[in-house]
C-alpha cells in the first residue's frame, strides 16, 4: 500500500514538475512508464490506485478552500454574494462530496476553462488540472456509494417508434402512418448496413420539405396522433415529455381500431396474416388456436412472457365473441387492436425492484433498451429468446447481438431518428433567407435546405456504416453532395458533378460521395444546412451558431438569456453602422449576467463567421469591414480561421466523444444525463480511444455501460 501510495503522489507531481522543470520531464516520463507498466501488469494495484489518497476534508482545507478564497469567492461567496446560487464558501460545513450534482458542475466548469471568468485572475495550467484530478477522485468515491442512476419515468411510445412497434409486431408491408418528421426517405435500397459500405450514389428523398415524398403505402384511413416535439436540448423519446392526457388516450384507443379496419389491413400487406388471421381449417379448432396464437403475440406486443391471468381476459373475450357467431379474422383483428391499444403495448418502463433501490434491469428490459435505442421498436424473436432463456445479459451474447442488430436493416430507423434531434435539423424546415440577398437559395416554388440537410444525414450514415471515427463528424474527407448542392460549394473549388443539369429535383435527389478537398467545408460543424438554420433571414447570428456548438458539439448548452435583453437590430443604424457584428454584440453583452456566456459561445459562434446566412463564403461585411473569426477554445486553443477552429476540436476529441456519449446515452436511455453517469461515461470515452473513436465501439460501449444495464427504483 505505501509503494502505491508513493506511485500515486508521484503521478500527481506531473502537474507541478513536467511544466516547471523541463530537464526531469524525460527522466520523469520514463519513471512513471515504469509505473504504468507496474499498475497494469497488477491488477490488485490497479484496483486500488483507484481508492483516494487523501481525506476529503484535508483536500479542502488544503487545497480547495484556498483556491475557492482566491478565485471564485468574489462571486461564490464573499459578502453574501451567490452567482447561480452556488456558495463554495460553505463546501466545508458538509462532505465536500455530498453534493455530486454540483461536484460534477465544479469539474465541468473547470475543466472546459470556463471558470474563473475572463477579467479575473486566471488558474495556472497545472493547479486547474490539478484540482480537477482531486475533485474527480471524490466525485468517484460518492457515485460508488451511491450506486444510484437517474431514473427514465414511465413514458409513452413516441409515434415514430409506435408506428415502427405495429410494423413489427404485425410485420407490416407498408408504414402505418406517415411520419414528417423522418427527414430523409430512401430510395432503391441503397442502405445496406451488412455490406459495412455505403454506394458511392445514393438516391434519398426529403420529407419535410417535398410534398411529394409524402406519398408513400400506407394504411389508409389511419391519422397519425400529434408529433412528439424534441426536449430542449434533448430528444422525442425523453420521458419527462411523454406524457397521457385524456384526449391522447382517447386517440389510442381509436388509432387501435382504425389499424385493423383499415381496407388496406389485408393479407397482401400483413406478414403474419396466415399464421395468425387465417381461421384453421375446422371451426372446432378456433378456440382451440386462438390460445396457442395469442400466447406469443402477447409476449412479443408487451416485451416479456404474458402471465395466465392476462392471457385469459383476452381468450374469455374472444370466446365471447365466437360464441356470437363472429368470424375468426374478425375476433383477431378485434384482439389486436386491443392490444396495441393497451398500456401494456404502448408504455415503456422498467419493473419494480422488490429488494433494493438499485439493480440491474432483467433480460427482458435489457431486450427493450436495446431494440428501442438501437430500431425504435420492441424486441425481435432472437431477443426475446435469449432473454427467455436468461443468455441475454452474459457479455458476450450481448456484443454479438449487438453486432447483428447494427447490421440490421432495421438500424436506419436510428439513422432516421438520432442524428436528425442530435444536430437539430428541424431547425432548417423554418429557415427563410431574404430572397431579395438570397435569391440563389430559391429555385422555382423549393429553396436549397430540400437538397442541404440530406448532406449531414448522408455523412452520419456512411460514418455509421463503415464504421468510421467519430471525428470525420468533425472534419470529414469526403461527403454526399446532389448537383444543386456542388454547385452552391464552388467557391470552396468543388467541381460540378457529371451530368449536372443543374440539379433542382424535388422529388427523388441524386447524390454522389465526393471528396472534400478544402478544409472550410465537410464534417456537420461547417455545411450550409448548419450555417443556414443558424442564421436569420438577412444576416449571421454568431450567438445562436456558437450556442449550437457548445450544445451540440460538446453538449454543453448555454443557459437561456435574460428576458429584458434586447435583440440586436439586423441592420445596424447610427454609430453601428460602420462596426463590425463582433464589435456591434460587444458593445449589446456588457450586462455581468451576460458576460460569462458569451464567454463561452462567442468565440464558437465567431469562428464561422465566414459563413454567410447560406453557407458560402465571404471575407468581409457589406460595410466594407473585415471579418474577424479568430478566437480561443477553452481558453487554451488559439485560432485564426475555422480551419484552426477543426484543429483545436481534434486536438480535443476526447471532448468531443464525451459530449457525443453523453447525447448518445440520453437517447438510449430517454431521460438527462446526471451526476452518476459520469464515472460510467469516463469509460466509455477510455474505452472508444483505444478502439480509434470508431463509432461502433462507442454505441457499443453505450450499452456495455452501468448506467443501461442498471435501474433505480423510485422511493
Amino acid at each position: 500500500m505505501r509503494l502505491l501510495k508513493a506511485l500515486s503522489h508521484l503521478h500527481e507531481l506531473r502537474f507541478v514538475l513536467l511544466p516547471r522543470f523541463p530537464l526531469w520531464r524525460t527522466q520523469a516520463c520514463l519513471i512513471l512508464l515504469v509505473c504504468t507498466n507496474v499498475l497494469l501488469f497488477f491488477p490488485a494495484l490497479a484496483a486500488a490506485q483507484d481508492e483516494p489518497i487523501s481525506d476529503n476534508e484535508n483536500v479542502y482545507e488544503s487545497l480547495l478552500r484556498p483556491t475557492f478564497e482566491s478565485y471564485c469567492g468574489k462571486c461564490h461567496g464573499v459578502d453574501g454574494v451567490e452567482e447561480g446560487d452556488v456558495n463554495l464558501m460553505e463546501l466545508g460545513g458538509a462532505p465536500i462530496g455530498s453534493d455530486v450534482d454540483l461536484l460534477s458542475e465544479l469539474i465541468e466548469v473547470l475543466d472546459l476553462g470556463e471558470m474563473p471568468p475572463e477579467g479575473e485572475p486566471d488558474l495556472k495550467p497545472e493547479k486547474r488540472e490539478r484540482l480537477v484530478f482531486e475533485l474527480k477522485k471524490i466525485l468517484k468515491v460518492e457515485v460508488q456509494k451511491l450506486s444510484i442512476y437517474d431514473q427514465a419515468p414511465i413514458r409513452r411510445m413516441n409515434r415514430f417508434q409506435y408506428n415502427n412497434a405495429v410494423i413489427d409486431l404485425l410485420d407490416l408491408k407498408c408504414i402505418v402512418f406517415t411520419l414528417p418528421e423522418r427527414m430523409m426517405r430512401e430510395h432503391k435500397l441503397y442502405f445496406k448496413p451488412a455490406s459495412g459500405k455505403m454506394p458511392d450514389v445514393v438516391t434519398v428523398g426529403n420529407r419535410p420539405l417535398g410534398k411529394s415524398q409524402m406519398i408513400e403505402r400506407r394504411l389508409a384511413g389511419v391519422a397519425a396522433f400529434p408529433q412528439d416535439l424534441r426536449a430542449e436540448h434533448g430528444f422525442d423519446n425523453r420521458g419527462d415529455h411523454l406524457s397521457m392526457s385524456p384526449l391522447l388516450m382517447e386517440a389510442f384507443l381509436k388509432l387501435g381500431q382504425s389499424i385493423t379496419q383499415s381496407p388496406d389491413f389485408v393479407q397482401r400487406n400483413i406478414g403474419i396474416w396466415k399464421t395468425f388471421f387465417e381461421p384453421p381449417k375446422t371451426k372446432d379448432q378456433w378456440k382451440s388456436s386462438i390460445g396457442l396464437r395469442l400466447k406469443p403475440f402477447l409476449t412479443r406486443a408487451f416485451r416479456s412472457p404474458v402471465t395466465s391471468e392476462v392471457l385469459d381476459r383476452y381468450l374469455k373475450f374472444a370466446d365471447a365473441q365466437i360464441d356470437q357467431g363472429a368470424e375468426y379474422t374478425d375476433v383477431m383483428k378485434a384482439l389486436t387492436a386491443a392490444v396495441i391499444s393497451s398500456p401494456r403495448f404502448f408504455y415503456l418502463y422498467d419493473k419494480v425492484s422488490q429488494t433494493e433501490a438499485s439493480s440491474s434491469v432483467d433480460e427482458f428490459e435489457l431486450a427493450s433498451r436495446m431494440s428501442f435505442f438501437l430500431w425504435g421498436s420492441v424486441p425481435d424473436q432472437t431477443l426475446l429468446d435469449l432473454a427467455i432463456r436468461g443468455e441475454l445479459s452474459e457479455p458476450a451474447v450481448l456484443i454479438e447481438q449487438y453486432e447483428r442488430m447494427i447490421k440490421d436493416k432495421k438500424i436506419k430507423r436510428f439513422c432516421d431518428s438520432f442524428p436528425s434531434q442530435w444536430l437539430q435539423l428541424e431547425r432548417i424546415i423554418s429557415s427563410v433567407p431574404n430572397q431579395e440577398l438570397f435569391s440563389q437559395f430559391y429555385f422555382s416554388k423549393y429553396r436549397d435546405s430540400m437538397h442541404m440537410l440530406l448532406e449531414p444525414l448522408l455523412l452520419f450514415e456512411t460514418v455509421l456504416i463503415e464504421n468510421l471515427p467519430i471525428t470525420q463528424l468533425v472534419d470529414s474527407d469526403f461527403t454526399y453532395r446532389s448537383n444543386r448542392l456542388q454547385n452552391s460549394y464552388t467557391e470552396f473549388g468543388a467541381s460540378p458533378l457529371k451530368g449536372n443539369k443543374g440539379g433542382g429535383a424535388v422529388g427523388v435527389l441524386t447524390f454522389h460521395r465526393v471528396p472534400v478537398t478544402d478544409r472550410r467545408t465537410g464534417g456537420v460543424i461547417t455545411n450550409a444546412a448548419v450555417m443556414t438554420m443558424t442564421s436569420g433571414p438577412d444576416r449571421t447570428q454568431p450567438i445562436t451558431r456558437g450556442a449550437w456548438v457548445a450544445g451540440v458539439i460538446f453538449n454543453n448548452p448555454p443557459k437561456p438569456p435574460p428576458a429584458d435583453v434586447p435583440p440586436l437590430a439586423d441592420k445596424p443604424a447610427g454609430e453601428e453602422s460602420g462596426l463590425t457584428l463582433r464589435e456591434r454584440l460587444g458593445l449589446h453583452r456588457e450586462r455581468s449576467d451576460c458576460k460569462g456566456c458569451h464567454e463561452q459561445i462567442d468565440p464558437l459562434g465567431f469562428a464561422l463567421e465566414n459563413y454567410s446566412p447560406v453557407g458560402g463564403w465571404r471575407e468581409g461585411y457589406a460595410n466594407g469591414r473585415e471579418i474577424d473569426s479568430a478566437g480561443v477554445l477553452f481558453r487554451k486553443h488559439r485560432f485564426n480561421d475555422v480551419v484552426e477552429f477543426k484543429d483545436a476540436i481534434l486536438v480535443e476529441k476526447d471532448r468531443f466523444t464525451r459530449g457525443f456519449a453523453e447525447h448518445l446515452l440520453s437517447f438510449a436511455l430517454a431521460r438527462e444525463i446526471g451526476a452518476a453517469d459520469q464515472l460510467a461515461l469516463d469509460r466509455i470515452v477510455e474505452a472508444t480511444a483505444k478502439d480509434d473513436y470508431k463509432i461502433q465501439a462507442l454505441i457499443k460501449h453505450v450499452i456495455l455501460s452501468k448506467p443501461f444495464q442498471n435501474k433505480t427504483t423510485p422511493k
